[in-house]
C-alpha cells in the first residue's frame, strides 16, 4: 500500500486519470476528510474539491501503476495546516 497526492485541476484531467487507472490492476482509493471513494469512479471524483491536491491510496504500488499516473502526482505534498495552540498547548 502506498499513499501519495495527485492533482486533477480540470475535467479533462479527471477523465484521463480515471481512464488510466481503470486499465490497472488493484484498488485505488481517494481519501478526503469525510470520504474514502473508489478512484475509478468518475462521478465520485467530481463530487470532491478539485482545487486542492487529493490523497490517493494505491493497493498495489507496482512500477507500472506508478508510471501510469505519474503525470498526476504532486511532487511536493500540500502543506499541513499548522495547528494553533491555546495557552501553550497540553
Amino acid at each position: 500500500m502506498r499513499t501519495m497526492y495527485i492533482s486533477l485541476p480540470t475535467a479533462a484531467a479527471v477523465q484521463k486519470f480515471v481512464e488510466q487507472i481503470s486499465r490497472l490492476d488493484g484498488q485505488f482509493d481517494i481519501l478526503s476528510d469525510e470520504y474514502i471513494l473508489d478512484a475509478k469512479s468518475l462521478m465520485g471524483i467530481f463530487q470532491l474539491d478539485l482545487t486542492r491536491p487529493l490523497k490517493l491510496s494505491i493497493e498495489k504500488a507496482t512500477k507500472e501503476n506508478i508510471q501510469a499516473i505519474d503525470q498526476f502526482i504532486v511532487r511536493k505534498p500540500p502543506e499541513m495546516r499548522k495547528l494553533k495552540t491555546v495557552n501553550g498547548g497540553l
